[in-house]
């Protein structure tokens, strides 16, 4: 379990604990099911912070999801300002059963990273690619440049960003996560094979997007 969940369950513990040492003095239905609704909030904390072992597959030029969920959208751009010319954006919602631990999509140095306020639309609309408030993030690699967005949602309103400008970092490392629910933008140079479609389940730091040429 990732950092942000230790915060969050060991508070909702230790009043689960607290409220049974109550009932045990003074004996009270109000102080078992305090008891209860505490450590159901606990348990659901510590399995939406999960932080489970990936394993990064073999090959050059790979493009990895960066999270857990389903694709909705695959979408040609016109033009990219980092990427330097067209573009295949790929969109992940993640639910708020997946694994929110996002992940590096490609090895390299991060030439860009920018927040971006904007609103809170459900996340997996189409508008909440360009609306929504998002983190993004230029990578710079051996075979070109991919930008990864961690978008907020309707709920989802708190971004974690650990990576900075000039961190290299590698492929399928851990830079972060959004909580409680929301979506993963992919920007890959047009030609890029793409290896997904709409619809498609993915996992954080194993699936393939897609190959750079």
């Amino acid at each position: 379990m990732v950092r942000d969940g230790w915060v969050m369950v060991i508070p909702l513990a230790a009043l689960a604990a607290v409220s049974l040492v109550i009932n045990y003095l003074a004996p009270g239905l109000i102080w078992i099911v305090l008891a209860a609704v505490f450590a159901a909030f606990a348990l659901f904390v510590g399995f939406f912070f999960r932080d489970p072992a990936r394993r990064v597959p073999p090959g050059e030029g790979l493009v990895i999801s960066g999270g857990d969920g389903r694709v909705v959208a695959i979408e040609e751009l016109e033009d990219d300002p980092f990427i330097g010319g067209p573009a295949t954006q790929i969109s992940v919602f993640l639910s708020i059963v997946n694994v929110h631990v996002n992940r590096i999509p490609i090895s390299g140095v991060i030439r860009l990273r920018q927040r971006i306020e904007g609103k809170f639309r459900l996340a997996f609309k189409d508008e909440a690619s360009g609306d929504n408030a998002q983190m993004v993030l230029g990578i710079e690699g051996d075979r070109g440049r991919v930008l990864i967005k961690q978008i907020v949602g309707f709920v989802a309103r708190r971004i974690v960003c650990n990576v900075n400008e000039g961190d290299e970092v590698r492929i399928g490392d851990r830079f972060g996560l959004i909580r409680f629910g929301s979506r993963i933008d992919v920007i890959v140079p047009s030609g890029t094979e793409i290896r997904v479609r709409n619809g498609d389940r993915v996992r954080g730091g194993e699936t393939i997007l897609g190959v750079l040429k």
